[in-house]
């Protein structure tokens, strides 16, 4: 029933486990904010009447959270914009790692940064081996699950419509122990149709605009098409001189 889980968006359908990721597999929905297209994602999987109840409230009650947190931090910069989050859909994955004695030690996800704005995950409260990057250092940090607690970090594109004031966070799995992990995950991403900048109240005459506008599908074609994963692809955007302002304007 998994492979039915269609790639609406790029990278949002069943995933099988891959010489990448071998102990890793997942499937998605696109959209939580939709009450079709989360039906049609419990069509796809055969669910229960049950099942698709828990499935309608959680995809709204993670959705608004997820909007409430972004609105909160925009609240917090001053930032006062009426078309902010219009357009941003929400993305979400359950994710299954086949963890067996021969993967400990091992990477269950390679370091990556998320390529949307805000990501709510909901860990595994009995197997751990979810892990952060210092970018001061470069060194590694868990990240425990207490239970009935979420997990919120930033991805590429609030770096960008911060202006670089946010940071995406780098981080990875790895198998610490031989148990079956599962997560699920809830992305808000950023407008996948029209451009995002940074705006005005994070640019002034000390911190000038670093990035050129972008969409969500845009960023991400930039990371796949170059295997980039871990908030490179930020650099093919990034602001070199005043000629590329001035082809922004």
């Amino acid at each position: 029933m998994k492979v039915r889980n269609t790639d609406v968006l790029l990278g949002s359908g069943y995933k099988p486990q891959s010489e990448l990721n071998p102990f890793y597999e997942s499937f998605g929905l696109f959209d939580m904010a939709s009450p079709q297209a989360v039906n049609n994602f419990c069509d796809q999987l055969d669910a229960s009447a049950d099942q698709r109840e828990i499935m309608l409230k959680y995809a709204k009650a993670t959705d608004d959270l997820a909007r409430n947190l972004a609105r909160r931090l925009a609240e917090s910069y001053g930032v006062v914009d009426q078309h902010f989050l219009r357009g941003w859909p929400s993305h979400f994955r359950m994710n299954k790692y086949h963890f067996k004695p021969e993967a400990v030690g091992k990477l269950g996800v390679r370091l990556h940064t998320d390529p949307g704005f805000l990501t709510i995950l909901q860990g595994d409260e009995d197997v751990g081996g979810l892990e952060a990057m210092d970018n001061s250092s470069g060194s590694f940090f868990p990240i425990h699950t207490l239970p009935n607690t979420l997990l919120v970090n930033l991805g590429d594109m609030a770096t960008i419509w911060s202006n670089g004031r946010l940071c995406n966070v780098k981080h990875r799995v790895q198998c610490i122990e031989a148990k079956m992990r599962i997560t699920i995950a809830t992305f808000l991403l950023g407008p996948v149709d029209t451009d995002l900048e940074a705006p005005d109240e994070f640019v002034d005459a000390e911190h000038p605009r670093l990035y050129k506008p972008i969409s969500d599908g845009g960023l991400r074609k930039i990371r796949l098409s170059k295997h980039l994963h871990a908030g490179e692809s930020l650099k093919f955007i990034t602001i070199k001189d005043l000629n590329d302002v001035l082809k922004i304007d």
